[in-house]
């Protein structure tokens, strides 16, 4: 999508292509083998609430937030009755508000944060949204995130790709400028320094639904890390799992 979409032509924009469909579907597919029954969730850049949703119709408890008042605006019609339900709890406000938005000492931790269609390559400083993770997850919680992939052989036809090629593999990163601010592609190297020390990058898992045939368990980073984005070149996402280090 070269232009801003908000709201419901964000949703039918996003629900129009066979791979974008697949892609989502393979990221909740992920999310329920992921999350024990039950859990307690909270989806960043939540958008329409259509994940929200989804998650909290098989259980799950859900916290949601969102920048956009848009987004925030469908997001509270489409997910109203699971709102009143107490079921769903949709925070809005700016980002920086996010960041320093304080956490109950006697609430909760959250089990599994989740970002799907890729919030955080539309965020340049990801450690001070790691930071903010830690503070809202449990001792075990964990961050599961869909990114864009920067090694994906169809970008190749672009001339953004060449032209940043070489600030990709010396920098770590490149940004571009999107609709809705600058897209930043990250190596898997840099996403493992920025979540850095509060979380670990543990497993990366292709952002296709046949990753379950190839990959059931993802790829392990402490093992294949060096290698795994030969394994990544064809999928458009690549879906990254983050774990709190152990004490």
């Amino acid at each position: 999508m070269s232009e801003a979409h908000t709201g419901a032509r964000y949703v039918e924009a996003i629900s129009a292509l066979p791979s974008d469909r697949l892609a989502r579907a393979a990221f909740q597919d992920l999310v329920l083998r992921i999350a024990r029954p039950g859990a307690a969730l909270f989806d960043f850049g939540a958008g329409p609430g259509i994940d929200a949703r989804f998650y909290a119709e098989r259980g799950f408890t859900v916290g949601a937030y969102d920048v956009d008042p848009g987004m925030c605006d469908y997001f509270s019609v489409h997910c109203r009755e699971l709102i009143r339900a107490g079921q769903i709890a949709l925070h809005t406000g700016t980002y920086p508000d996010f960041l320093a938005s304080e956490t109950a000492r006697d609430a909760p931790g959250v089990d599994l944060v989740t970002s799907n269609f890729a919030p955080l390559n539309l965020v340049e400083d990801l450690q001070g949204l790691f930071l903010k993770f830690h503070t809202l997850t449990a001792p075990d919680g964990k961050v599961l995130a869909s990114v864009l992939n920067p090694y994906f052989v169809g970008d190749l036809r672009y001339r953004w790709w060449w032209s940043n090629c070489l600030r990709l593999w010396r920098n770590g990163n490149f940004a571009v400028p999107g609709a809705q601010g600058s897209i930043v592609r990250r190596r898997l190297a840099d996403f493992a320094a920025q979540s850095a020390p509060h979380f670990t990058l543990r497993r990366v898992f292709p952002g296709t639904p046949s990753y379950r045939d190839r990959h059931p368990d993802g790829i392990d980073m402490k093992r294949h890390g060096s290698r795994a984005w030969l394994q990544l070149t064809t999928s458009r996402f690549m879906f990254l799992l983050f774990e709190k280090p152990s004490i």
